[in-house]
């Protein structure tokens, strides 16, 4: 029996995507002063959210859809949507 890790598991996922994010930072100074952990880096199993500098970028193009981002800020510093009809995560069986 083989065990799959989750980098295994990303290699089954499709995106198409969009031009426009459906992941927003509220504000960025909430992440340079008030996070100083960088939540959202950790917790996003898809890795979307990365601290440059002074700034948190979000690579929403491979975004997973899980919601984690969403409710797992403190602060509520990320909004989510759902990308626009037709866009964003293509699940495709093994």
């Amino acid at each position: 029996m083989s065990t799959t890790n989750i980098e295994e598991k990303q290699f089954l996922l499709r995106f198409k995507c969009d031009t426009k994010s459906h992941l927003t930072i509220l504000d960025h100074d909430v992440c340079m002063t008030q996070c100083p952990d960088k939540l959202c880096t950790v917790f996003c199993p898809a890795e979307v959210y990365k601290w440059e500098g002074i700034r948190m970028q979000v690579g929403y193009e491979g975004c997973h859809e899980c919601g984690s981002c969403r409710i797992g800020c403190p602060y509520q510093n990320i909004k989510w949507e759902y990308p626009k009809g037709g866009h964003g995560i293509v699940f495709r069986l093994a």
